[in-house]
């Protein structure tokens, strides 16, 4: 997977550390971007719900 040299286990294991970290904060961001964009249809729907209840009030 990786093609690099360490001096010690104790490298070896900080880098994959790293690399794991990096690979979760990507999907932490990833799952925040789909939380924003279900979040903004959540509102969208609901301003349209309650329009929707307004104009069959008025009719």
């Amino acid at each position: 997977m990786f093609n690099c040299h360490f001096n010690s286990s104790k490298e070896k294991k900080s880098f994959y550390q790293h690399k794991k970290l990096e690979m979760l904060n990507y999907i932490k961001d990833s799952l925040e971007r789909k939380i924003a964009s279900i979040t903004a249809s959540i509102e969208v729907l609901e301003k349209q719900i309650s329009r929707d209840k307004e104009v069959e009030v008025t009719n």
